[in-house]
């Protein structure tokens, strides 16, 4: 046990040529001879070293308890004279440790206890007038004392300030302990909420199993190497069942400064779910290690993205997860997109709905070669609907092949491949690969940089058909990318035989939805007339939002929806079909707002049109029209498309001719932008 030195101001008691009485015992005693205690001395007060911690480096040997004590009870008494106020001993006086917690948590603030090193000891508010007590190291601190004066002054009654002086270790030893007990309290309180989080999820390995890639009977509740327990294992278990059952698209893992939160995508929109509530931030490097563990991703490097896979069995079938981490300001964000497509049904007739459009896409598949494009943004159902179109084509009679990453569904009687990166094997490898392998169909899972594009089209050019996805906002707007990727236009018109652009929009819920009457004003924003779609009923979601179903949990929700408002999701498809005239304004280099027009000139449904049709089948709603396909640009081009293919003057009302640019009755120009 060691006690420091006198305070550098203390000089004065003890000097070079004048030891004190207990420097004089110890050199009686033979532990120290007297030029090693006075230069012992001189170390301790010229760097703020314990006299004892001092002696020891020099001679080598440690105090006894009995002299240790000595030595502490004269460092006292010689800070009592100095500083003119008792001190404090924890050995001699009583101390409340709890007292001292509670002083710190509501009065005097960690933060002033360890920049001016003192702790409040005792509160006395019976006393006239009251005060606390409050040891300190150097209470002669004028700063510190204007702090607690300021402080103190401030409460209501104000206290007094009643000053004990109190060694550095006694201090280290006091504050110390208050900030073991702070830590013990909030691990258990987080712990505590833990438990409440992992109470209804221990029997998960039930439902929930791992699958290696040669056995698919590997139980979860085997923990891995580096995994933190059981109560992770559960919690990540938890995490992919909540998204499993609630058929989410996506998980987002997300740490933040104070918390951890997963939020799941589903029909499109992000939101958390109360069975998995936001948790502790302490857990982030424990949850992130697990998905990296069963994702096979290496665990020691946090600088950079990687990607994985998981596997599980739920319910009896195998579902993949595809897993990113990306590192962020608080920790590693996980996504997983969730490859379950044991419930998809494929066949075009199942994705379109109007019987018009699905002609369209069946006429464009049953060609024997060709390119045609599929566009969209991320999650918008590309795969599903290039999938459809190859159960069409599958037949023992055609050899088809696909290169994709990942792989997301299993067609019988078809070639797939992976792609894999790192071994050089990309799309347009693979491809190369494919036309030497006597394809009749190919599939590319996504054309993104132009050697992909170029080899697609010359397959597509030399008798193939070719089926491949584009990240574009409209079927038009496919041509602007390819020649982007420096495709060359005549390459372009004379292999592309048709583009179909798609989005997926939340269906109302049949159980709830509220039939009104929009006003024409609405109307007019979406290009409908009150008088053409009078006798037209509409419907709006009942839908709750989040926080008023937090704040009255016993309110009654549709058991359908649970108070969402949607449930399920449906396509709306935009198929342009490449005539003779998009060849030659491709051929043209035409504009994109141009060839949108003739393409609906031509019979081309597009997007805004397909969904208020299916907002007049009640079907949707002019909200979620609203939030996925609307924009100004494509209501402009289609009204005013619509425009230029009227065949009746709007000032005479004769009949025109198509290729008549003014009304030869009237004169009146037929087009007006």
């Amino acid at each position: 046990m060691t006690y420091s030195s006198l305070p550098k101001h203390s000089t004065a008691l003890t000097t070079r040529s004048e030891l004190s009485p207990f420097s004089n015992k110890l050199v009686q005693l033979g532990y120290v001879s007297s030029d090693d205690m006075r230069r012992a001395l001189i170390e301790s007060r010229k760097n703020n070293r314990p006299l004892t911690e001092v002696l020891e480096s020099i001679t080598g040997k440690t105090l006894t308890p009995e002299l240790a004590r000595e030595y502490k009870r004269q460092n006292l008494f010689e800070l009592k004279i100095l500083y003119g106020v008792e001190f404090v001993d924890p050995e001699i006086h009583s101390i409340n440790a709890s007292n001292i917690g509670s002083l710190i948590d509501t009065l005097i603030p960690e933060d002033l206890c360890r920049r001016r090193s003192l702790v409040p000891l005792s509160k006395h508010e019976d006393q006239n007038p009251p005060y606390v007590l409050v040891a300190m190291q150097d209470p002669d601190h004028l700063e510190a004392l204007d702090e607690l004066n300021h402080l103190l002054n401030s409460q209501n009654p104000p206290l007094a300030l009643q000053r004990q002086v109190i060694t550095k270790e006694d201090y280290q030893a006091i504050i110390n302990q208050y900030l073991d007990v702070k830590v013990a309290k909030a691990k258990q309180k987080e712990q505590d909420k833990m438990t409440d989080i992992s109470s209804d999820i221990i029997n998960l390995s039930e439902h929930l199993k791992d699958v290696a890639p040669e056995d698919d009977k590997v139980d979860l509740s085997e923990a891995k190497s580096g995994a933190e327990g059981a109560p992770i294992i559960n919690l990540v278990n938890k995490i992919l069942l909540v998204a499993l059952k609630d058929k989410a698209s996506d998980i987002h893992v997300e740490p933040q400064e104070e918390h951890l939160r997963v939020r799941y995508r589903k029909d499109g929109i992000l939101r958390e779910s109360p069975a998995v509530p936001i948790m502790p931030k302490h857990i982030i490097p424990s949850v992130t290690a697990r998905f990296k563990i069963i994702s096979n991703l290496d665990i020691s490097e946090r600088r950079l993205p990687q990607d994985g896979r998981i596997r599980r069995i739920f319910e009896g079938r195998k579902v993949d997860f595809r897993v990113n981490t990306l590192p962020s300001r608080y920790g590693e964000k996980i996504c997983l997109r969730i490859l379950d497509n044991s419930s998809t049904q494929l066949g075009l007739d199942k994705l379109i709905t109007d019987p018009e459009t699905l002609n369209m896409v069946k006429d464009m598949v049953s060609k024997p070669f060709g390119l045609i494009l599929v566009t969209g943004p991320t999650g918008s159902g590309k795969t599903t609907s290039l999938y459809s179109a190859l159960a069409e084509k599958n037949d023992p009679g055609i050899n088809i092949s696909t290169v994709e990453d990942p792989v997301e569904y299993s067609l019988p009687g078809i070639t797939q491949v992976q792609v894999i990166r790192e071994k050089g094997l990309d799309f347009s490898t693979a491809l190369r690969a494919f036309l030497r392998q006597d394809p009749d169909v190919l599939l590319v899972g996504e054309t993104r940089d132009k050697e992909t594009a170029k080899t697609a089209i010359e397959a597509a050019l030399t008798g193939h058909l070719v089926l491949t996805t584009l990240h574009t906002n409209d079927a038009p707007g496919a041509i602007a990318r390819l020649v982007e990727m420096d495709i060359e236009a005549f390459m372009i018109s004379s292999s592309l035989i048709g583009v179909l652009a798609q989005r997926l929009i939340r269906r109302v819920c049949g159980e709830c939805k509220i039939p009104y009457t929009p006003t024409p004003k609405e109307l007019a924003r979406y290009g409908l007339s009150a008088s053409q779609e009078g006798a037209v009923k509409f419907y709006k979601a009942n839908t709750i939002e989040p926080k008023v179903l937090a704040a009255n949990p016993s309110m009654k929700v549709c058991p359908a929806c649970k108070g969402i408002g949607y449930q399920g999701r449906c396509g709306v498809y935009e198929v342009m079909r490449i005539t003779e005239k998009l060849q030659a304004l491709i051929n043209q280099a035409a504009p994109t707002e141009r060839i949108k027009e003739v393409a609906i000139q031509e019979g081309m449904k597009t997007l805004l049109a397909y969904s208020l049709n299916l907002v007049r089948q009640g079907v949707t709603t002019l909200e979620e029209v609203e939030r996925v396909v609307y924009t100004d640009t494509g209501l402009e081009a289609e009204l005013k498309a619509k425009r230029k293919s009227s065949l009746t003057c709007n000032t005479c009302s004769a009949e025109l001719q198509p290729e008549w640019l003014d009304c030869p009755y009237c004169l009146t120009p037929r087009f007006t932008d």
